[in-house]
């Protein structure tokens, strides 16, 4: 009887724990605003999130690399809104500035898409690091 009460109290806890688990933590993953730490290793910069200049940032999802090109963006002086990590539409608007003032002013020829892949992480890093 003891082991049938036992395990029915455990089921009933694992299972109304999943239910409401998600509950909880509502909210949490986009709500927290992220602090920047610049560093410069010329020819570039860092804000202590990511290193690469290969990841795309994630519309969807908090990634280190979302925060990192935030932060790069607003140092730069292209505000992306929160930073958040989720690379949304102020984030690709910020980054859509950025991509066209640097086609413009210095002559590359970035896709003005708003995404921060592999030819616009280098662009982005060594901006920063000489605006500073």
């Amino acid at each position: 009887m003891r082991r049938n009460l036992a395990t029915a109290l455990t089921a009933t806890t694992l299972i109304f724990g999943t239910i409401t688990a998600p509950a909880a933590f509502a909210g949490t993953a986009t709500a927290q605003a992220y602090t920047c730490s610049f560093s410069v290793a010329e020819p570039y910069a860092y804000a202590g999130y990511y290193k690469g200049m290969t990841v795309v940032p994630s519309s969807t999802v908090v990634t280190t690399a979302g925060i990192e090109a935030q932060c790069l963006l607003k140092r730069a002086g292209f505000d992306p809104g929160t930073i958040d990590g989720v690379f949304g539409t102020n984030s690709r608007a910020a980054a859509k500035r950025f991509q066209t003032m640097m086609n413009n002013a210095f002559g590359y020829t970035l896709a003005t898409d708003g995404i921060v892949g592999s030819e616009t992480w280098p662009a982005l890093r060594s901006y920063v690091c000489y605006r500073t």
